[in-house]
């Protein structure tokens, strides 16, 4: 079920374990090559692409494409190679010599390539940590000019595998193999224009090596469809009943900002929250019953533009969760200061989170319980404005250490979401460019209370992290289903708030 995500040192730590242990590293380039040609064969059958050009260099990198054009050739394929270097690791340059015995030919400049269907990038490996030479950047720069699918092997070469930033040039890769583990860079956004269609092929990495270099509970993890399943609502006891499935309160909404109040309720709707009530202006009430006649509303007296003006008196026992700051407005600054008293898990997002950016940091560092924060970019840099340029391309070590110093969950929202406590840190990398619309994290925080409320009956609290980053696995799922169905243009949020049953459907 877990997919860690490693460092370079912990990577080559891992695979040192490995090759001690007796494996050889013959073994395993033999054994890496079968994954990708079997893999490579199923995306790119021979009827359809039948001329494959490899680029290799002088490393292990460079051996595993040379296994992968040997296993093609013998399926049929025209190969062609092409490499830049002219001196080989030892392993890699018996390869060589053994492929140029079968007859596969070379040509001697990257451009001879251009006849081919499909290129495999195999010059670096996650080794790579220099910037790349003027020819090398030249040779990148021209496979990418071929304007042909191309294929990478575990990291698309040009790229730095902790940070994801491009050492002079990377190739533009359709597809990237990534071997073994998860490197950092395909948890950066600085990447994400060069990965492609980006999977894992497992090699079998034994468990024990693993956790001997990460420990039994890996500090960075992928989210994956297996663990968030435990947190989706496929299944409930037999003898059950509304009240032992959790009941959120949200408090969202203004006369300017109606559809969020909508949209956070049926997305809390979807999670199978047991019971909902939405606190909103009280000239709001029958706009939101209208679509969420099960949910219990409650009207507010509100300001003259049209805010929560304050929150009637409520018996607190009763909720399980409180999920806030959906259309909101900055006007109620004095709710966000009475729900932060309250003893109960607490979601901020949207105005919320402007509020929250304008109060002393002990009015929220405090709290006895937990709090969620939801902020994409603008709003992460209003509330932490002591973060520089640096801080924000580094999320990972950003979210991390923000969330530790202010005991908050921090669910950082972008092309890769970062979700942490301070301790353990997950990321989501099914997301989608549709989701880039408005109302989208409205819906995402509904969906999110209703699962930690339902999570504050049914589950051990130490679970909370995982079930953050199962609800927005949940929602980036339900939005990569209707972009597939609807196209990206067509993923309105009430659309998206459509499809998160059927992610559990499917």
């Amino acid at each position: 079920m877990s997919e860690p995500i490693v460092t370079i040192a912990q990577m080559q730590a891992i695979e040192h374990r490995v090759f001690a242990a007796g494996m050889p590293v013959a073994a395993l380039m033999e054994k890496v090559g079968g994954l990708i040609s079997r893999r490579f064969q199923q995306l790119f059958p021979l009827t359809s692409y039948p001329r494959i050009g490899v680029v290799f260099g002088a490393g292990h990198n460079g051996g595993d494409a040379l296994v992968v054009a040997r296993e093609l050739h013998w399926r049929g394929y025209q190969v062609l190679l092409h490499s830049p270097s002219q001196q080989f690791k030892d392993l890699t340059a018996q390869h060589h010599q053994y492929i140029t015995h079968v007859g596969i030919a070379s040509v001697n400049d990257v451009s001879e390539l251009q006849n081919c269907d499909v290129i495999l990038d195999g010059l670096f490996g996650f080794g790579l940590d220099r910037s790349l030479s003027t020819e090398l950047i030249a040779v990148i720069t021209t496979i990418n000019q071929l304007k042909l699918p191309i294929v990478g092997i575990d990291l698309p070469s040009g790229i730095h595998a902790d940070t994801g930033q491009i050492l002079g040039a990377a190739i533009v890769a359709s597809h990237t193999f990534c071997l073994g583990l998860w490197k950092m860079a395909f948890a950066q956004e600085t990447a994400l224009a060069y990965l492609g269609q980006a999977e894992l092929l497992g090699f079998d990495i034994p468990p024990a090596d693993i956790q001997a270099v990460l420990g039994v509970s890996p500090p960075l993890q992928m989210m994956t469809k297996a663990t968030a399943d435990q947190y989706l609502p496929h299944h409930r006891p037999l003898v059950t009943h509304k009240y032992q499935q959790g009941h959120l309160l949200l408090v969202v909404g203004s006369e300017k900002y109606a559809g969020a109040a909508i949209l956070a309720g049926l997305g809390a709707r979807a999670s199978g929250v047991g019971l909902l009530s939405i606190a909103v202006p009280h000239s709001l009430k029958l706009a939101v019953l209208n679509h969420l006649p099960d949910a219990i509303i409650i009207g507010c007296p509100e300001t003259a533009q049209g805010a929560i003006a304050q929150l009637p008196e409520l018996d607190w026992s009763k909720y399980t969760a409180i999920a806030c700051g959906c259309g909101l407005t900055t006007e109620p600054v004095e709710i966000i200061k009475l729900l932060l008293t309250k003893d109960l898990p607490l979601i901020l997002d949207a105005d919320a989170l402007n509020i929250l950016a304008q109060l002393p940091l002990s009015s929220w560092k405090c709290r006895s319980a937990a709090t969620i924060i939801t902020p994409h970019g603008g709003e992460w840099r209003r509330l932490f404005p002591d973060l520089t340029n640096t801080d924000q391309i580094d999320r990972i070590t950003t979210v991390k250490e923000k969330a530790a110093q202010n005991k908050l969950i921090v669910l950082s929202k972008g092309a890769r979401t970062i979700i942490s406590n301070g301790d353990e840190m997950w990321v989501i990398n099914n997301g989608t460019p549709a989701l880039a619309r408005g109302g989208s994290g409205d819906v995402l925080t509904g969906l999110l209370g209703g699962i930690v409320a339902t999570l504050y009956l049914n589950h051990e609290p130490t679970d909370l992290l995982k079930a953050v980053a199962s609800a927005n696995w949940w929602h980036a799922q339900a939005g990569s289903l209707a972009a597939q169905k609807r196209g990206v243009a067509g993923v309105d949020a009430f659309t998206l708030s459509e499809y998160l049953t059927q992610v559990i459907v499917n």
